[in-house]
Protein backbone atom coordinates (compact mmCIF):
# COMPACT_ATOMS: atom_id res chain seq x y z
CA UNK A 1 0.00 0.00 0.00
CA UNK A 2 1.42 3.32 -0.87
CA UNK A 3 2.44 5.56 1.91
CA UNK A 4 0.30 8.84 2.27
CA UNK A 5 1.56 12.43 1.78
CA UNK A 6 0.62 15.75 3.06
CA UNK A 7 -1.00 18.01 0.04
CA UNK A 8 1.37 20.86 0.30
CA UNK A 9 4.26 21.66 2.38
CA UNK A 10 2.12 24.47 4.28
CA UNK A 11 -0.71 21.34 4.88
CA UNK A 12 2.43 19.89 7.07
CA UNK A 13 2.95 23.15 9.03
CA UNK A 14 -0.76 23.68 10.18
CA UNK A 15 -1.25 20.09 10.74
CA UNK A 16 2.67 20.29 12.87
CA UNK A 17 1.47 23.48 14.51
CA UNK A 18 -2.18 21.81 15.49
CA UNK A 19 -0.32 19.00 17.04
CA UNK A 20 1.87 21.45 19.54
CA UNK A 21 -0.48 24.04 20.04
CA UNK A 22 -3.45 22.36 22.59
CA UNK A 23 -4.52 22.70 25.99
CA UNK A 24 -1.02 23.27 27.11
CA UNK A 25 -0.50 26.30 24.81
CA UNK A 26 -4.16 28.16 26.30
CA UNK A 27 -3.49 27.58 29.73
CA UNK A 28 -0.58 25.75 30.58
CA UNK A 29 2.16 28.28 29.42
CA UNK A 30 0.24 31.13 31.71
CA UNK A 31 -0.07 29.06 34.96
CA UNK A 32 3.90 27.45 34.18
CA UNK A 33 4.46 31.46 33.54
CA UNK A 34 2.56 32.64 36.58
CA UNK A 35 4.28 30.17 39.07
CA UNK A 36 7.89 31.01 37.44
CA UNK A 37 8.26 34.86 37.53
CA UNK A 38 6.19 35.73 33.97
CA UNK A 39 8.46 37.61 31.93
CA UNK A 40 12.37 36.20 33.29
CA UNK A 41 10.28 32.94 32.31
CA UNK A 42 9.09 33.97 28.55
CA UNK A 43 13.12 34.96 28.38
CA UNK A 44 14.06 32.04 29.15
CA UNK A 45 11.22 29.80 27.28
CA UNK A 46 12.21 31.26 24.06
CA UNK A 47 15.49 30.88 24.19
CA UNK A 48 15.05 27.20 24.88
CA UNK A 49 12.59 26.98 22.44
CA UNK A 50 15.30 28.52 19.24
CA UNK A 51 18.29 26.74 20.92
CA UNK A 52 16.79 23.14 22.05
CA UNK A 53 13.41 23.16 20.83
CA UNK A 54 13.82 23.72 17.37
CA UNK A 55 16.62 21.44 16.76
CA UNK A 56 14.84 18.77 18.04
CA UNK A 57 11.81 19.42 16.25
CA UNK A 58 13.97 18.93 12.95
CA UNK A 59 15.86 16.41 14.24
CA UNK A 60 12.45 13.93 14.76
CA UNK A 61 10.35 14.99 11.39
CA UNK A 62 13.62 14.26 10.02
CA UNK A 63 13.63 10.94 11.55
CA UNK A 64 10.77 10.67 10.09
CA UNK A 65 10.57 11.78 6.58
CA UNK A 66 14.25 10.07 5.89
CA UNK A 67 12.35 6.49 6.93
CA UNK A 68 9.14 7.03 5.73
CA UNK A 69 7.38 4.77 8.81
CA UNK A 70 5.95 5.24 11.66
CA UNK A 71 7.45 6.13 15.03
CA UNK A 72 8.95 2.33 15.45
CA UNK A 73 9.67 0.95 12.01
CA UNK A 74 11.72 4.43 11.43
CA UNK A 75 14.03 3.21 14.05
CA UNK A 76 13.84 -0.65 12.37
CA UNK A 77 14.84 1.35 9.12
CA UNK A 78 17.58 3.40 10.54
CA UNK A 79 19.45 0.81 12.40
CA UNK A 80 18.13 -2.41 11.07
CA UNK A 81 19.49 -5.44 13.47
CA UNK A 82 19.56 -3.22 16.46
CA UNK A 83 17.43 -2.98 19.58
CA UNK A 84 17.09 0.58 18.55
CA UNK A 85 13.60 0.27 17.59
CA UNK A 86 12.30 -0.50 21.04
CA UNK A 87 12.66 3.03 22.12
CA UNK A 88 9.59 3.26 19.54
CA UNK A 89 7.59 2.15 22.28
CA UNK A 90 8.04 5.09 24.35
CA UNK A 91 5.76 6.94 22.07
CA UNK A 92 3.16 4.02 21.36
CA UNK A 93 3.17 3.99 25.61
CA UNK A 94 2.83 7.32 25.91
CA UNK A 95 0.29 8.06 23.29
CA UNK A 96 -1.92 5.87 24.86
CA UNK A 97 -1.88 7.14 28.22
CA UNK A 98 -1.93 10.87 26.95
CA UNK A 99 -4.91 10.97 24.67
CA UNK A 100 -7.06 9.12 26.91
CA UNK A 101 -6.74 11.36 29.98
CA UNK A 102 -6.59 14.54 27.60
CA UNK A 103 -9.85 13.64 26.09
CA UNK A 104 -11.47 13.90 29.60
CA UNK A 105 -9.99 17.10 29.76
CA UNK A 106 -11.37 18.41 26.37
CA UNK A 107 -14.60 16.88 27.21
CA UNK A 108 -15.03 19.09 29.85
CA UNK A 109 -13.97 22.12 27.23
CA UNK A 110 -16.99 20.61 25.40
CA UNK A 111 -19.38 20.37 28.23
CA UNK A 112 -18.19 24.39 29.14
CA UNK A 113 -18.35 25.14 25.87
CA UNK A 114 -22.22 23.91 25.45
CA UNK A 115 -23.13 25.44 28.77
CA UNK A 116 -22.26 28.57 26.97
CA UNK A 117 -23.91 28.22 24.12
CA UNK A 118 -27.24 27.41 26.03
CA UNK A 119 -26.87 30.28 28.57
CA UNK A 120 -26.12 28.54 31.52
CA UNK A 121 -22.75 29.83 32.93
CA UNK A 122 -23.69 33.31 31.60
CA UNK A 123 -23.81 33.78 34.69
CA UNK A 124 -23.03 31.55 37.98
CA UNK A 125 -24.92 29.09 38.98
CA UNK A 126 -26.31 28.33 42.30
CA UNK A 127 -23.67 26.36 43.46
CA UNK A 128 -21.07 28.70 42.05
CA UNK A 129 -19.10 27.77 39.34
CA UNK A 130 -16.38 25.71 41.82
CA UNK A 131 -19.57 23.72 42.70
CA UNK A 132 -20.95 23.43 39.03
CA UNK A 133 -17.03 21.86 38.35
CA UNK A 134 -16.61 19.54 41.31
CA UNK A 135 -20.50 18.04 40.40
CA UNK A 136 -19.69 17.66 37.05
CA UNK A 137 -16.42 16.05 37.29
CA UNK A 138 -17.43 13.87 40.04
CA UNK A 139 -20.65 12.78 38.07
CA UNK A 140 -20.30 8.68 37.17
CA UNK A 141 -21.70 9.20 33.41
CA UNK A 142 -21.79 12.97 32.22
CA UNK A 143 -18.01 13.35 31.69
CA UNK A 144 -17.69 9.97 30.18
CA UNK A 145 -20.81 11.28 27.61
CA UNK A 146 -18.94 14.37 26.96
CA UNK A 147 -15.18 12.29 26.40
CA UNK A 148 -16.80 9.95 24.11
CA UNK A 149 -18.03 12.72 21.89
CA UNK A 150 -14.33 14.38 21.65
CA UNK A 151 -12.97 10.83 20.69
CA UNK A 152 -15.32 10.64 18.25
CA UNK A 153 -14.79 13.55 16.48
CA UNK A 154 -11.02 12.41 16.51
CA UNK A 155 -11.32 9.11 15.19
CA UNK A 156 -13.43 10.63 12.75
CA UNK A 157 -11.00 13.46 11.35
CA UNK A 158 -7.94 10.74 11.71
CA UNK A 159 -10.00 8.13 9.55
CA UNK A 160 -10.56 10.10 6.83
CA UNK A 161 -6.84 10.42 6.06
CA UNK A 162 -3.32 12.38 6.25
CA UNK A 163 -4.68 14.73 3.20
CA UNK A 164 -8.43 14.78 3.49
CA UNK A 165 -8.62 14.69 7.46
CA UNK A 166 -5.87 15.69 9.18
CA UNK A 167 -4.79 18.25 6.79
CA UNK A 168 -8.38 19.55 5.87
CA UNK A 169 -9.32 20.09 9.45
CA UNK A 170 -5.43 21.60 10.36
CA UNK A 171 -6.05 23.85 7.35
CA UNK A 172 -9.76 25.31 9.00
CA UNK A 173 -8.90 24.81 12.98
CA UNK A 174 -5.39 26.91 12.95
CA UNK A 175 -5.95 29.90 11.21
CA UNK A 176 -9.92 30.55 13.35
CA UNK A 177 -7.51 29.37 16.28
CA UNK A 178 -5.27 32.52 15.90
CA UNK A 179 -8.40 34.83 15.05
CA UNK A 180 -10.48 33.63 18.04
CA UNK A 181 -7.02 34.17 20.66
CA UNK A 182 -5.87 37.51 18.37
CA UNK A 183 -9.06 38.79 19.14
CA UNK A 184 -9.75 37.39 22.51
CA UNK A 185 -6.35 39.31 23.25
CA UNK A 186 -7.44 42.58 22.21
CA UNK A 187 -10.34 42.29 23.99
CA UNK A 188 -8.63 41.44 27.65
CA UNK A 189 -6.03 44.28 26.62
CA UNK A 190 -8.88 46.46 26.45
CA UNK A 191 -9.73 45.93 30.24
CA UNK A 192 -8.87 48.57 33.32
CA UNK A 193 -6.26 47.48 34.88
CA UNK A 194 -5.03 44.94 32.01
CA UNK A 195 -1.27 46.63 31.88
CA UNK A 196 -0.41 44.92 35.47
CA UNK A 197 -0.51 41.48 33.38
CA UNK A 198 1.59 43.17 30.74
CA UNK A 199 4.58 43.73 32.87
CA UNK A 200 3.82 40.79 34.08
CA UNK A 201 4.57 39.13 31.28
CA UNK A 202 6.90 41.00 29.68
CA UNK A 203 9.12 42.68 32.10
CA UNK A 204 11.26 40.44 33.27
CA UNK A 205 11.98 39.90 37.22
CA UNK A 206 15.47 39.87 37.06
CA UNK A 207 15.98 38.39 40.69
CA UNK A 208 13.95 35.55 39.34
CA UNK A 209 17.15 34.53 37.20
CA UNK A 210 19.05 33.83 40.06
CA UNK A 211 16.31 30.56 40.33
CA UNK A 212 17.20 27.00 39.11
CA UNK A 213 14.23 25.96 39.36
CA UNK A 214 13.05 28.55 36.75
CA UNK A 215 15.43 27.07 34.05
CA UNK A 216 14.13 23.61 34.39
CA UNK A 217 10.26 25.02 34.06
CA UNK A 218 11.63 26.86 31.09
CA UNK A 219 13.40 23.99 29.40
CA UNK A 220 10.61 21.52 30.27
CA UNK A 221 7.61 23.95 28.89
CA UNK A 222 9.91 24.29 25.61
CA UNK A 223 10.45 20.42 25.19
CA UNK A 224 6.74 20.07 25.65
CA UNK A 225 5.11 22.51 24.20
CA UNK A 226 6.72 21.92 21.01
CA UNK A 227 4.72 18.10 20.97
CA UNK A 228 8.25 16.48 21.38
CA UNK A 229 9.10 12.84 22.42
CA UNK A 230 6.20 11.04 21.78
CA UNK A 231 6.28 10.64 18.14
CA UNK A 232 3.58 12.71 16.79
CA UNK A 233 6.36 14.97 14.59
CA UNK A 234 8.01 11.68 13.23
CA UNK A 235 5.04 10.45 11.97
CA UNK A 236 3.80 13.77 10.94
CA UNK A 237 6.99 14.25 8.82
CA UNK A 238 7.05 10.43 7.38
CA UNK A 239 3.89 11.82 5.69
CA UNK A 240 6.27 14.33 3.56
CA UNK A 241 7.91 14.78 0.37
CA UNK A 242 11.54 14.25 -0.07
CA UNK A 243 11.69 17.57 -1.60
CA UNK A 244 10.23 19.43 0.99
CA UNK A 245 13.09 21.39 2.65
CA UNK A 246 12.73 20.84 6.26
CA UNK A 247 15.03 23.59 8.77
CA UNK A 248 12.33 26.04 7.38
CA UNK A 249 9.56 24.33 8.68
CA UNK A 250 10.91 23.29 11.43
CA UNK A 251 11.84 27.12 12.25
CA UNK A 252 7.96 28.17 11.16
CA UNK A 253 6.61 25.68 13.31
CA UNK A 254 8.47 27.02 16.41
CA UNK A 255 7.60 30.37 15.97
CA UNK A 256 3.96 29.69 15.21
CA UNK A 257 4.01 27.65 18.39
CA UNK A 258 5.67 30.15 20.53
CA UNK A 259 3.61 32.40 19.00
CA UNK A 260 0.12 30.78 20.43
CA UNK A 261 2.06 30.62 23.43
CA UNK A 262 2.39 34.50 23.78
CA UNK A 263 -1.12 35.08 22.65
CA UNK A 264 -2.64 32.72 24.80
CA UNK A 265 -0.75 34.58 27.77
CA UNK A 266 -2.22 37.99 26.55
CA UNK A 267 -5.41 36.48 26.80
CA UNK A 268 -5.01 35.30 30.11
CA UNK A 269 -2.62 37.43 32.04
CA UNK A 270 -4.40 41.00 31.27
CA UNK A 271 -8.01 39.52 32.48
CA UNK A 272 -6.40 37.68 35.91
CA UNK A 273 -4.75 41.17 36.67
CA UNK A 274 -7.70 42.97 35.69
CA UNK A 275 -9.90 41.37 38.28
CA UNK A 276 -7.16 40.70 40.68
CA UNK A 277 -6.88 37.35 40.19
CA UNK A 278 -3.54 35.09 41.46
CA UNK A 279 -1.32 34.36 37.93
CA UNK A 280 -0.47 31.37 39.96
CA UNK A 281 -3.98 29.60 40.20
CA UNK A 282 -2.79 26.44 38.33
CA UNK A 283 -5.52 23.81 36.66
CA UNK A 284 -8.57 25.59 37.80
CA UNK A 285 -7.58 28.85 36.08
CA UNK A 286 -9.42 27.84 32.91
CA UNK A 287 -12.63 25.71 34.18
CA UNK A 288 -13.23 27.77 37.39
CA UNK A 289 -11.22 31.04 37.64
CA UNK A 290 -11.86 32.57 33.83
CA UNK A 291 -15.86 31.27 33.67
CA UNK A 292 -15.66 33.95 36.85
CA UNK A 293 -14.29 36.58 34.91
CA UNK A 294 -16.20 36.67 32.09
CA UNK A 295 -19.26 36.61 34.45
CA UNK A 296 -17.89 40.03 35.30
CA UNK A 297 -16.62 41.38 31.70
CA UNK A 298 -19.06 43.08 29.36
CA UNK A 299 -20.32 40.80 26.90
CA UNK A 300 -18.74 37.83 29.11
CA UNK A 301 -21.01 35.12 28.12
CA UNK A 302 -20.23 35.58 24.33
CA UNK A 303 -16.51 35.85 25.41
CA UNK A 304 -16.70 32.72 27.38
CA UNK A 305 -18.60 31.07 24.91
CA UNK A 306 -15.71 32.07 22.77
CA UNK A 307 -12.89 30.67 24.35
CA UNK A 308 -14.11 27.16 24.78
CA UNK A 309 -14.93 26.81 21.47
CA UNK A 310 -11.07 28.01 20.62
CA UNK A 311 -9.94 25.49 23.66
CA UNK A 312 -11.87 22.81 22.08
CA UNK A 313 -10.68 23.65 18.76
CA UNK A 314 -6.83 23.44 19.94
CA UNK A 315 -7.63 20.33 21.72
CA UNK A 316 -8.87 18.56 18.81
CA UNK A 317 -5.89 19.17 16.79
CA UNK A 318 -3.67 18.02 19.28
CA UNK A 319 -5.82 14.46 20.02
CA UNK A 320 -5.83 13.98 16.10
CA UNK A 321 -1.88 14.22 16.02
CA UNK A 322 -1.60 11.77 18.90
CA UNK A 323 -3.71 9.41 17.85
CA UNK A 324 -2.33 8.98 14.51
CA UNK A 325 0.62 7.87 16.36
CA UNK A 326 -0.16 4.11 17.12
CA UNK A 327 -2.57 4.69 14.24
CA UNK A 328 0.32 4.59 12.08
CA UNK A 329 2.24 1.65 14.04
CA UNK A 330 -0.50 -0.89 13.85
CA UNK A 331 -1.46 -0.14 10.09
CA UNK A 332 1.70 -1.12 9.07
CA UNK A 333 2.25 -3.92 11.18
CA UNK A 334 -0.78 -6.03 11.02
CA UNK A 335 -2.06 -4.21 7.55
CA UNK A 336 -5.11 -3.08 8.72
CA UNK A 337 -7.01 -0.74 7.14
CA UNK A 338 -6.94 3.37 8.42
CA UNK A 339 -11.17 3.15 9.17
CA UNK A 340 -10.74 0.02 11.56
CA UNK A 341 -7.35 1.11 13.07
CA UNK A 342 -8.37 4.53 13.67
CA UNK A 343 -11.47 3.20 15.38
CA UNK A 344 -10.03 0.76 17.29
CA UNK A 345 -6.88 2.54 18.60
CA UNK A 346 -9.27 5.41 19.67
CA UNK A 347 -12.05 3.18 21.06
CA UNK A 348 -8.98 1.42 23.48
CA UNK A 349 -8.14 4.56 24.62
CA UNK A 350 -11.70 5.90 25.58
CA UNK A 351 -12.05 2.85 27.62
CA UNK A 352 -9.17 3.51 29.37
CA UNK A 353 -10.58 7.16 29.56
CA UNK A 354 -13.25 6.16 31.26
CA UNK A 355 -11.20 4.77 34.10
CA UNK A 356 -9.48 8.60 34.15
CA UNK A 357 -13.06 10.16 34.84
CA UNK A 358 -14.38 7.63 37.34
CA UNK A 359 -10.82 8.66 39.45
CA UNK A 360 -12.77 11.97 40.19
CA UNK A 361 -15.99 9.76 41.24
CA UNK A 362 -16.28 6.64 42.59
CA UNK A 363 -12.41 6.09 42.19
CA UNK A 364 -11.22 9.28 44.15
CA UNK A 365 -9.57 6.98 46.29
CA UNK A 366 -7.70 5.40 44.13
CA UNK A 367 -3.91 7.23 43.90
CA UNK A 368 -1.65 4.71 41.58
CA UNK A 369 1.72 6.68 41.95
CA UNK A 370 1.78 8.21 45.81
CA UNK A 371 -1.23 10.69 46.15
CA UNK A 372 -1.64 11.30 42.21
CA UNK A 373 -5.09 10.37 41.22
CA UNK A 374 -5.27 8.61 37.92
CA UNK A 375 -5.05 11.10 35.08
CA UNK A 376 -2.29 12.82 37.36
CA UNK A 377 -0.21 9.25 37.53
CA UNK A 378 -1.07 8.40 34.04
CA UNK A 379 0.42 12.91 32.98
CA UNK A 380 3.59 11.95 35.54
CA UNK A 381 4.36 8.87 33.63
CA UNK A 382 3.74 10.11 29.98
CA UNK A 383 5.08 13.49 30.60
CA UNK A 384 7.90 12.81 33.00
CA UNK A 385 9.11 9.57 31.92
CA UNK A 386 7.98 8.44 28.01
CA UNK A 387 8.51 11.96 26.69
CA UNK A 388 11.66 12.57 27.84
CA UNK A 389 13.17 9.03 26.91
CA UNK A 390 11.43 9.06 23.75
CA UNK A 391 13.14 12.37 22.91
CA UNK A 392 16.09 11.08 24.49
CA UNK A 393 16.69 8.52 21.92
CA UNK A 394 15.97 10.52 18.69
CA UNK A 395 18.67 12.71 19.80
CA UNK A 396 20.81 9.62 20.71
CA UNK A 397 20.35 8.61 16.97
CA UNK A 398 21.10 10.86 15.24
CA UNK A 399 23.89 12.26 16.57
CA UNK A 400 25.93 9.13 18.15
CA UNK A 401 23.91 6.00 16.22
CA UNK A 402 23.96 7.56 12.52
CA UNK A 403 27.09 9.31 10.88
CA UNK A 404 27.15 12.75 10.81
CA UNK A 405 27.14 13.07 6.68
CA UNK A 406 23.53 11.27 6.64
CA UNK A 407 22.69 13.33 9.59
CA UNK A 408 23.13 16.51 8.26
CA UNK A 409 21.55 14.90 4.94
CA UNK A 410 18.79 14.02 6.36
CA UNK A 411 17.45 17.55 7.49
CA UNK A 412 19.09 19.49 4.59
CA UNK A 413 21.69 20.76 6.17
CA UNK A 414 24.71 19.43 4.70
CA UNK A 415 25.43 22.28 2.52
CA UNK A 416 24.34 25.08 5.24
CA UNK A 417 26.43 26.87 8.35
CA UNK A 418 24.11 25.87 10.56
CA UNK A 419 24.82 22.36 10.06
CA UNK A 420 27.46 21.82 12.27
CA UNK A 421 25.53 24.07 15.15
CA UNK A 422 22.54 22.31 15.06
CA UNK A 423 24.68 18.75 14.92
CA UNK A 424 26.36 19.93 18.15
CA UNK A 425 23.27 20.73 19.95
CA UNK A 426 21.91 17.15 19.06
CA UNK A 427 25.04 15.34 19.81
CA UNK A 428 25.67 17.19 22.98
CA UNK A 429 23.66 19.53 24.33
CA UNK A 430 20.41 18.54 23.75
CA UNK A 431 21.03 15.29 25.58
CA UNK A 432 22.30 16.35 28.87
CA UNK A 433 19.03 18.93 28.84
CA UNK A 434 16.72 15.84 28.10
CA UNK A 435 18.60 14.31 30.98
CA UNK A 436 17.85 17.05 33.68
CA UNK A 437 14.32 17.44 32.61
CA UNK A 438 14.25 13.75 32.87
CA UNK A 439 16.01 14.05 36.32
CA UNK A 440 14.02 16.82 37.69
CA UNK A 441 10.93 15.20 37.26
CA UNK A 442 11.61 12.07 38.93
CA UNK A 443 12.94 14.23 41.91
CA UNK A 444 16.80 13.62 41.64
CA UNK A 445 17.70 16.82 40.41
CA UNK A 446 17.28 20.08 41.99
Amino acid sequence: MAREKWGTKLGFMLAAMGSAVGLGNIWRFSFVAGNNGGGAFLILYLAFVLLIGVPLLLTEVSIGRKAESDVVGSFQKLAPRTPWYLTGFFGIASAFLILSFYAVVAGWAIFYLWNYINGSFFTSPEVGYDGAFGQFISHSWHPIAWTAFFMILTIVIVLSGVKKGIEGANKIFMPLLALILIGLAFFSLSLDGAAEGVRFLFQPNWAAFSEPSIYIAALGQAFFSLSLGMGAMLTYGSYLRKENKLPSAALGIGIMDTFFAIISGLVIFPAVFAFGIDPSSGPPLVFITLPSIFEQMPFGGIIGMVFFFALVLASLSSSVSILEVPTAFFMRIFGWSRFATSVLMGSIMFVMGIGVSLGFGIWSGVTPIGERNILDSMDYIASNILLPLGGLSMALLMGWYLKRSVALEATDLTHSPLGSLWYFIVKFVAPVLILLIFLNKIGLFL
